[in-house]
């Protein structure tokens, strides 16, 4: 069967979506959602085209067809069955064998960094994009793994949560251990210079340095750093910054009864006022509000 070809992404604007065709907007930090491969591409005539999502990362399970998949200027195929994993910020677009069949999983990059933080063995997985051919052993598996999540999602049950990280940690584990014979798509340097940001951010934030500090100690120019921060996430580096630390506020007024103004101190903020007024200009809402409406 002949392979789809995608449009060169030279010269054109990238949209960046919030799931693909919808407007960009803030992310939960929890949010982990799953749909069937058929949901958006047969209405978009089986072709994703290239775009980027600054928060989300996706797992494909791709049960039947197969295609292409383009990353920044590059493009790999793959048949079913396999996994597909694809890192947020990367640009990325489908283009599918006709009635190609599968799922899709998205998870927040905070929900993402909380499963990695508990299992370090699986951190090297988000390093690319990559298509995992799997057995029809681990397919049948991890389509029983979908199809339980979007069951999970469609009522609200004690242990929800808890049920999808299990699920998704297992698609996680089955993607790890095809890896060895994965094609991989290695990010552009603007991507990866982005992944080491957020790497030193994700060590730091908590120090509330400078753009400036980041910048000299991956050895950059502060003009580089924002431009590749713009370009790759959407966002100048101060504004990730500032996100990673407002998703740790956001934590610990959700799971622990620290005063607002200690959440404050260990986030580097020294006077409690400045760090309320912080959060709720982002948030929309005081600490207090925040901790009382979740």
């Amino acid at each position: 069967m002949k392979r789809p070809t995608l449009t060169p992404m030279e010269h054109q604007p990238i949209p960046r979506f919030y799931l693909y065709g919808e407007p960009s907007r803030a992310v939960d930090p929890e949010f982990i959602h799953v749909e069937t491969l058929d949901d958006r591409s047969r209405p978009n005539e089986w072709t994703i085209r290239p775009h980027s999502h600054a928060e989300l990362n996706h797992v494909f399970l791709i049960m039947g067809g197969g295609g292409t998949m383009q990353v920044d200027e590059r493009e790999l195929t793959f048949d079913a069955p396999a996994l597909l994993v694809v890192p947020a910020t990367l640009i990325h677009g489908f283009s599918w064998t006709h009635e190609s069949h599968g799922w899709v999983a998205t998870l927040a990059e905070a929900e993402r960094e909380r499963l990695i933080t508990a299992n370090p063995e699986l951190a090297g997985l988000f390093g690319a994009a990559r298509a995992v051919p799997l057995s029809a052993d681990d397919a049948v598996r991890a389509e029983q793994h979908m199809a339980m999540m979007a069951r999970e999602l469609g009522w609200a049950l004690p242990g929800q949560l808890t049920a999808l990280r299990a699920a998704v940690l297992d698609l996680f584990v089955l993607a790890l251990r095809g890896i060895a014979a994965a094609p991989m798509l290695s990010p552009r340097p603007q991507a990866a210079l982005v992944a080491r940001f957020r790497g030193r951010v994700e060590q730091r934030f908590r120090l509330r340095e400078s753009v400036q500090t980041y910048a000299a100690t991956l050895g950059i120019s502060e003009s580089r750093l924002r431009a590749a921060c713009t370009q790759v996430a959407g966002l100048p580096p101060a504004a990730i910054i500032d996100q990673r630390s407002l998703l740790e506020a956001q934590r610990a007024l959700l799971y622990s009864t620290l005063p607002v103004s200690e959440i404050g101190y260990s986030l580097g903020f020294a006077d409690p006022a400045y760090f309320s007024r912080f959060f709720t200009k982002n948030i929309g809402r005081s600490p207090r509000a925040f901790r009382e409406q979740r």
